[in-house]
């Protein structure tokens, strides 16, 4: 009788840790993802658009745990550069949705002048 009670509740227990566990791993791909790109668009005479390629050719080979994956293009300045990657984690119980947004930045390479 107490396991035809406590069942359900294991369940979604159980559920539910994985769900936090697909989130956390998600998130994890876009930020991957975002470094990736920052790291490609940042250096000294990158092509404008390879740190966009190289997020979107990562997030092609991380699996599906982030679901509708965006990479949004990069936001250059003279001294840095972002990137945001956006998506859905890996649901799991349906009808549920987790968004992910990761932001990674760097600074540009360039060379300058000893004192």
């Amino acid at each position: 009788m107490e396991l035809a009670i406590l069942w359900p509740v294991l369940v979604a227990v159980i559920f539910g840790a994985v769900q936090v566990a697909t989130y956390f791993t998600a998130r994890t791909v876009a930020l991957s993802a975002a470094q990736l790109a920052v790291s490609a668009e940042r250096r000294y005479d990158a092509t404008p658009g390879a740190g966009q390629e190289r997020a979107e050719s990562y997030l092609a080979n991380s699996g599906d745990w982030l679901v509708d994956a965006q990479v949004d293009a990069p936001v250059r300045s003279d001294d840095e550069v972002f990137v945001t990657v956006r998506g859905e984690a890996l649901s799991i119980l349906p009808g549920v949705t987790w968004e992910i947004e990761q932001t990674a930045r760097g600074t540009v390479e360039r060379f300058t002048e000893a004192p």
